[in-house]
C-alpha cells in the first residue's frame, strides 16, 4: 500500500496552491511592522465581511503596560445578566489585532447570543513574554469586575482565543483558577492553541513546510516573543491542570502544533477535567480567519460554536444548582 499523504480537502488543496506560489518574501523573512501589514491586508480576501451587528464599541482596559485597546461585539443592543466571551487573537504573538478576527469574533457573538470582549494585548518584540499574559488576564479580570463602560453584567467568562490566543486562553484560565476573578470562568475554549513549547511534537516535522503555518515561521515567531518554554505561562501543560474550568479543543488535522493541541485536550481528561476535543480534518491552522478563502471552514467554526454553545448551557446549569444548594 503506498502512502498518498495526508487528507486534504479541495478548497484547501487549491487555498494552499495560490499560497505557496505568491511571490516575494515569506513572513519569518519580513520585519515585525511588515508581517503585520500583510497578516492585515489579508483579513478581507481570507475572510467574510464583519456583517451587522447591535453593538461594536471600542473598550480601553487598564493594564499593567498602560491601556489596552478591546472591542465588544454583541448581537444584542442590550441584555440581562449572563456570560461573557474574553477572546485572544492570535498570530504567533506577533502579528495580528482585534480587526485581523473582527469578521469571527462577530460571527461568534451571532452564533453563541453572547457578548464577545476581543483583547488588543502587547505584541512582541516590541512587548515580549510576559507581557501578553499579563494583559491578557488583566482584561478578564476587567470584565469579571463589571465596568460600566462594558454596558453589560457578566455572570461568568467564556475564554477563547486561536493559536497563540489559545495558549494565553489557558494560561489566563489557570491564574484565574488559582486567584479567581470577580466571576468564575466556566468554559476555556481554545483553538489551535500551542500549549507546549517545551517539546517537538511529530506534527511539527509532518507540516513543517506548505501548510500556511510553518517550521520557519513558528521559530521565528518564537525568536520574538523569547518566552521560557519551561514555564506554565508560556507552555501550560507544564503546570497543574486539575481543577480547570471544562474545555472544547478544536485543532486542524494539517497543522505542525496539532499536536499541542491533541496533547493538551488527552491531558485535562487525564486531570478529570470534562473536555469536548474535536479535530477539524484535512484544514489547515488558522481557518477561523479563512473561512471566504477555504469556504469549507464555514463548517469547521459552526462545530466549533455549537460545541462552545453546549459546554456553556451545562456550564451555567451547573452553577446556578450550585448555588441554589449552597
Amino acid at each position: 500500500m503506498t502512502d498518498t499523504g495526508p487528507f486534504v480537502r479541495a478548497d484547501v488543496r487549491g487555498f494552499l496552491d495560490y499560497l505557496n506560489n505568491v511571490p516575494g518574501p515569506k513572513m519569518h523573512e519580513q520585519s515585525a511592522a511588515d508581517a503585520r501589514a500583510v497578516y492585515y491586508a489579508m483579513k478581507d480576501v481570507a475572510d467574510p465581511p464583519v456583517g451587522e451587528l447591535a453593538v461594536i464599541k471600542d473598550l480601553s482596559i487598564p493594564g499593567p503596560g498602560g491601556a489596552i485597546p478591546a472591542r465588544l461585539f454583541d448581537v444584542r443592543e442590550a441584555r440581562a445578566p449572563g456570560p461573557v466571551v474574553v477572546f485572544y487573537h492570535g498570530g504567533g504573538f506577533v502579528i495580528g489585532d482585534i480587526d485581523t478576527h473582527a469578521s469571527f469574533t462577530a460571527e461568534m457573538s451571532r452564533q453563541l447570543d453572547l457578548p464577545v470582549v476581543s483583547v488588543d494585548y502587547r505584541l512582541a518584540p516590541e512587548a515580549r513574554w510576559p507581557a501578553a499574559p499579563d494583559d491578557c488576564e488583566a482584561a478578564a479580570r476587567w470584565v469579571a469586575g463589571n465596568p460600566a463602560e462594558l454596558g453589560r453584567t457578566a455572570t461568568a467568562l467564556v475564554l477563547s482565543g486561536d493559536s497563540a490566543g489559545g495558549n494565553l486562553t489557558i494560561v489566563v484560565a489557570m491564574a484565574l483558577r488559582d486567584d479567581p476573578a470577580a466571576v468564575p470562568v466556566v468554559v476555556q475554549a481554545p483553538i489551535y492553541p500551542a500549549a507546549d513549547m517545551a517539546k517537538e511534537y511529530p506534527s511539527f516535522n509532518d507540516f513543517a513546510d506548505g501548510f500556511l503555518l510553518t517550521r520557519e515561521g513558528m521559530i521565528w515567531f518564537g525568536e520574538h516573543y523569547a518566552a521560557d518554554p519551561a514555564h506554565p505561562r508560556s507552555s501550560p501543560l507544564a503546570g497543574e491542570l486539575k481543577g480547570l474550568p471544562p474545555a472544547v479543543v478544536i485543532t486542524a488535522s494539517l497543522d505542525p502544533i496539532r499536536d499541542q493541541g491533541r496533547a493538551y485536550a488527552a491531558a485535562l481528561a487525564l486531570a478529570g477535567v470534562p473536555v469536548t476535543f474535536r479535530e477539524a480534518q484535512g484544514i489547515v491552522h488558522g481557518f477561523i480567519t479563512l473561512r471566504q478563502a477555504i469556504p469549507s471552514a464555514q463548517g469547521d467554526v459552526a462545530g466549533y460554536l455549537t460545541a462552545v454553545k453546549a459546554a456553556i448551557v451545562e456550564a451555567e446549569a451547573q452553577r446556578v444548582m450550585a448555588q441554589a444548594a449552597g
